[in-house]
């Protein structure tokens, strides 16, 4: 039966993580996200209990248990584009918090995402530190770093790490999470791009000043380009570069596409399906900058979805175990 076991989804952000594990078959018990913009996004797509607010003031003990943890803890301390200045960053001491969250619900699964830089950050130290406290918990530990387009059949080149944890009295002995194998792409940017016209504030006219320069080098629809000050970087891999937070803030973040009406930058329809979500998630009537930058920070929602699937059957997997083992 699907959706028995339970979710509690931290730094939920607009529900990347969540609607991956729900459409996996998971029940997603509460949410919680501090950005009030990315909360109006959520809740226009889920019912569940949402805690608006500051994760560091949630009283662990006044929620729910649940069979799984998930969060995309802040990466700005962890990340190439931030300070690096990991644990000693403030934004850091979430992890920690993420610890009292374990601590007092013993979940079954703990799911982490972050940037892939987490991995190498401090010489190792960072992650070093994140899975001896893990483990230090008797929890099992296996992480990998997956591109969108090598496991989410999205063109969309996005490496993140994940991380995967057991309650070990949970699983036998020696048990080790399996993330799941590369699959094909088969979806091209041409796929996920807008067939109509959009809005006439999406394109480049002649009034810009870089109108010319991006005339003569955007010309094929299968390519994303972005504007960098004195050129035009085309990415020949034919798959969109990492959407970034920012770029809905303008200059070289922004991408850049052609089509039967001209050139353009992407809406933030496409962006988020860039990252995955379907055309039925709901884009609430907010500013185009704050939804550009919800795309940008969210998770790439298919990959999420294969990783809970894994999860899923291992869990299905031993609870299936344990109850012919007290049949016999």
């Amino acid at each position: 039966m699907k959706n028995k076991y339970t979710v509690g989804s931290l730094y939920a952000g607009v529900g990347g993580i969540c609607l991956g594990f729900e459409n996996a078959g998971f029940k997603l018990e509460w949410a919680n996200e501090f950005d009030k913009k990315a909360c109006v996004t959520y809740r226009n797509n889920f019912d569940h209990t949402l805690i608006e607010g500051d994760v560091m003031e949630i009283d662990v003990k006044n929620l729910k248990k649940i069979d799984i943890l998930t969060a995309g803890f802040p990466c700005q301390p962890f990340s190439l584009a931030g300070h690096r200045k990991g644990f000693n960053d403030s934004r850091g001491n979430h992890f920690f918090k993420i610890l009292d969250f374990i601590d007092e619900m013993r979940p079954k699964v703990v799911f982490l995402e972050n940037v892939k830089n987490l991995k190498s950050h401090d010489n190792g130290n960072t992650m070093k530190v994140i899975q001896s406290e893990i483990k230090k918990r008797d929890y099992t530990f296996d992480s990998a770093i997956l591109n969108t387009k090598d496991f989410g059949n999205i063109p969309h080149s996005r490496e993140r790490i994940f991380m995967v944890a057991f309650d070990k009295s949970f699983v036998k002995k020696g048990f080790k999470f399996t993330f799941p194998e590369k699959e094909p792409l088969t979806k091209k940017i041409t796929d996920l791009i807008t067939k109509e016209k959009v809005d006439k504030k999406f394109y480049y006219t002649e009034e810009k000043y870089m109108y010319n320069m991006l005339k003569e080098a955007v010309v094929s629809k299968d390519r994303i380009y972005q504007f960098r000050r004195q050129y035009v970087r085309e990415n020949k891999s034919k798959v969109c570069p990492t959407l970034t937070a920012n770029m809905g803030t303008g200059g070289h973040n922004v991408p850049i596409i052609t089509t039967d009406f001209g050139f353009r930058k992407l809406t933030p329809r496409e962006c988020f399906r860039f990252q995955g979500f379907p055309d039925t998630y709901k884009l609430p009537s907010i500013s185009n900058s704050s939804l550009y930058k919800q795309a940008g920070n969210s998770v790439s929602m298919p990959v999420i979805e294969r990783l809970a699937s894994e999860i899923f059957k291992c869990i299905e997997k031993i609870e299936t175990k344990k109850a012919k083992a007290q049949k016999v």
